[in-house]
């Protein structure tokens, strides 16, 4: 099990949230059991409302709902919903996402690698 932590804005104008879930991407189709946990303003990744700025080539929030329904498990911080990203207490795109800082200890204590974003 590989655990990847995202915890930039989606759309910063770099290309580590695109590279991180690219990297999830292979590793879940080379059959590796995969988690992405978002927190901090990586947050913004799973709400419907955060949009594709017309200068990205890629959709990141769409990327991370093919995955989600691919079978990757999605957690994203709960306490991050209210006080981070740039859409505050918008919901995300599942209800069933919304995760504790003890998923995520229990995460990183059962996987064998654990990447941070």
């Amino acid at each position: 099990m590989i655990t990847l932590i995202l915890n930039n804005q989606p759309y910063d104008g770099s290309d580590i949230t695109y590279n991180a879930l690219r990297l999830a991407s292979t590793l879940h189709k080379n059959k590796e059991e995969v988690n992405i946990f978002l927190m901090n303003d990586a947050v913004d990744l799973a709400r419907n409302k955060m949009l594709k700025p017309e200068h990205y080539d890629h959709d990141l929030v769409l990327m991370l709902k093919e995955m989600y329904h691919s079978g990757i498990n999605l957690q994203v911080c709960g306490t991050c919903n209210a006080r981070c990203g740039l859409l505050k207490n918008e919901p995300y795109f599942d209800d069933k996402i919304s995760s504790t800082m003890q998923v995520l200890s229990d995460l990183v204590s059962t996987s064998k690698q654990v990447l941070t974003f």
